[in-house]
């Protein structure tokens, strides 16, 4: 008996890819917190490197950097959210993501994991005292006993400094 095999079209593939995707988030540490973002829009991670500063920029872009011939925005996600800066070690990462076909790095303290995070357990940020840094939070991931936060990479790399990171691009 001949068996059929069905090929997939890419739109297929890539409706598959995203399906495997969907509730998983990289964690991350900033100062004491945990925080995370979609792995859809991660790229890939590098350790730190040389930060070419660039004038005139908001202080949370801290320039860019050469990666493999390209040149990406790097952003210190510490500084984004308006802590003391500390100084980068070898635990320090930054986070290649995506955001509509802009490459930009984020600088963080370090990488943890990849988190599976259902739907269910993730709720609104708290609306009392809604911080500086709150308004880049899309809600909160429970994962047993530990809240991990969970950021909106529009508004964090777009929000109020729009010109900024996407002219670095250009």
């Amino acid at each position: 008996m001949i068996e059929e095999t069905r090929r997939l079209s890419i739109d297929e593939l890539e409706e598959e890819d995203e399906d495997t995707q969907r509730n998983q988030y990289l964690t991350f540490r900033i100062g004491p917190e945990d925080f995370a973002i979609a792995i859809s829009a991660v790229v890939e991670i590098v350790g730190i490197q040389p930060v070419t500063e660039v004038p005139d920029m908001p202080d949370f872009v801290r320039g860019v950097i050469n990666l493999r011939g390209r040149v990406i925005p790097a952003i210190d996600v510490r500084k984004r959210f308006e802590m003391t800066d500390r100084e980068y070690d070898a635990r320090t990462c930054i986070v290649v993501v995506d955001l509509g076909g802009t490459a930009v790095g984020l600088i963080v303290d370090t990488v943890s994991e990849v988190l599976s995070i259902p739907s269910e357990a993730v709720t609104p940020p708290p609306s009392v005292q809604r911080g500086r840094q709150s308004r880049f939070v899309r809600g909160m991931g429970r994962v047993g006993d530990a809240v991990k936060i969970l950021l909106d990479l529009d508004k964090l790399l777009l929000e109020d400094e729009q010109q900024s990171v996407a002219s670095l691009q250009n």
